[in-house]
C-alpha cells in the first residue's frame, strides 16, 4: 500500500516539475494557447506529434501547457469543433461550400473530401486563432491571481 501512494507523490512531484519548468504566467499561458491552437487543427492523429515538435522547438514555453491545451480536441468535442471550423470556412469562402447535411455525407466521395477539407482547415485556423487568444489571457489572468493569492497567503495575508 505504501508504494502506491510513493508512486502518487512521485507522479504528482513529476507533475508539479513540468509544470514549473518555465514558470512565468507568460510561458504558462502561451503553452496553453499553442496548445488550444493545435488541437483546433483538423489533423486529428497528429496532434501529439505537433505537440512533441513544438515544444521541442519551443524553449520558452511550458510543455505540460501545450499538452493540456491540446486536449480541447477529446473525442466528444471533436464533431462541435469540427463543425465549427468548417462553418467558418464555408461563411469565408462563399457558397461554393455546402451546408454540413446528411444528404450531403451521403454523396461524399475522394473529390469532395479536398473540397470539404479546404473549407474546414480555413475555418479551423480563424476558430483556433481566436479561442487561443481567448484561451491565452484567461490563463494569464488565471495563473497571475493563483500566484498573487498563493503569495498573499505565504506572507500571512490570508
Amino acid at each position: 500500500m505504501k508504494s502506491i501512494s510513493k508512486e502518487r507523490a512521485t507522479l504528482k512531484a513529476r507533475f508539479l516539475s513540468l509544470w514549473r519548468k518555465h514558470s512565468s504566467p507568460h510561458e504558462i499561458a502561451l503553452g496553453m494557447a499553442i496548445g488550444v491552437f493545435i488541437g483546433i487543427t483538423p489533423f486529428y492523429g497528429l496532434h501529439i506529434i505537433t505537440a512533441i515538435i513544438t515544444s521541442l522547438v519551443m524553449k520558452r514555453v511550458n510543455a505540460l501547457a501545450i499538452f493540456l491545451g491540446m486536449n480541447i480536441s477529446l473525442p466528444p468535442t471533436i464533431p462541435f469543433i469540427t463543425w465549427a471550423g468548417y462553418r467558418i470556412g464555408r461563411e469565408m469562402l462563399g457558397s461554393a461550400y455546402p451546408p454540413l447535411e446528411w444528404d450531403y455525407f451521403r454523396h461524399f466521395s475522394y473529390g469532395s473530401f479536398f473540397h470539404f477539407f479546404y473549407a474546414l482547415m480555413v475555418g479551423s485556423l480563424v476558430l483556433g486563432v481566436v479561442l487561443s487568444t481567448l484561451v491565452y489571457f484567461l490563463t494569464l489572468w488565471f495563473v497571475t491571481s493563483r500566484r498573487a493569492k498563493a503569495a498573499l497567503a505565504k506572507a500571512g495575508g490570508l
